[in-house]
């Protein structure tokens, strides 16, 4: 191995390490305690190397907002995949976001939490703009052609995330960490009866339109 290589190759190993020990900090501190020092000294290093690979905090939350986005894209193409009817597509894409959304607390807290992404920020993460056309295609697709003309898709993409947003936020604050209703109780894990009712609701009100006669 040369040593540009070499060098190039302990570049990345610094930088991996970089944003493991970050990444850890978040797990274990949250989103609030996260700081350049903070991850300087737990690495050993000072803070000019790490300038030296990130321009300032907002390039590694950037990096962790680019795979968060990748995996949420994963979740929903693998809950798509598993069935060819457009409204059980976005049925199971709903409970695939919000499995994404408990199973990777603090992706998502970044992702949606820490501030709406920017135009920029989109700009920076193509997994964002796929995001969106994932669910869009999938509403377009609930609607046959020429049947209701007056749909609109991205009004009910905004509909749709904003509705799942809403229902994780709820449940991811103090005011959704009550107590499960008793075991055997008609409203034992009652997020996910909320979700499957508003699902419900959401599909039926794409499909109602769809068959409106056109005028």
């Amino acid at each position: 191995m040369g040593i540009t290589d070499r060098k190039l190759r302990q570049k990345e190993e610094v930088r991996a390490s970089i944003l493991d020990t970050a990444w850890e900090m978040v797990v274990t501190e949250g989103w609030q305690s996260f700081s350049i020092r903070k991850i300087a000294d737990a690495i050993e290093y000072s803070v000019p190397v790490i300038y030296s690979h990130f321009e300032n905090k907002d390039a590694i939350l950037l990096e962790f907002n680019r795979k968060g986005f990748q995996l949420l894209n994963e979740a929903l193409a693998k809950a798509k995949a598993a069935t060819d009817i457009p409204a059980e597509q976005i049925r199971a894409m709903g409970r695939a976001y919000w499995d994404f959304a408990f199973q990777n607390k603090e992706y998502y807290q970044l992702m949606f939490g820490l501030g709406i992404p920017t135009c920029e920020t989109v700009n920076k993460i193509p997994a964002i703009a796929s995001f969106s056309d994932t669910i869009i295609s999938t509403l377009v697709a609930m609607v046959a052609p020429g049947r209701k003309p007056s749909f609109d898709p991205f009004l009910k993409y905004q509909s749709f995330w904003s509705m799942l947003h809403g229902l994780v936020s709820i449940n991811m604050s103090a005011l959704g960490n009550r107590p499960d209703a008793p075991s055997g109780h008609e409203h034992a894990n009652l997020p996910l009866q909320v979700l499957g009712d508003v699902m419900c609701s959401f599909i039926r009100g794409i499909e109602a339109q769809e068959n409106e006669q056109p005028n």
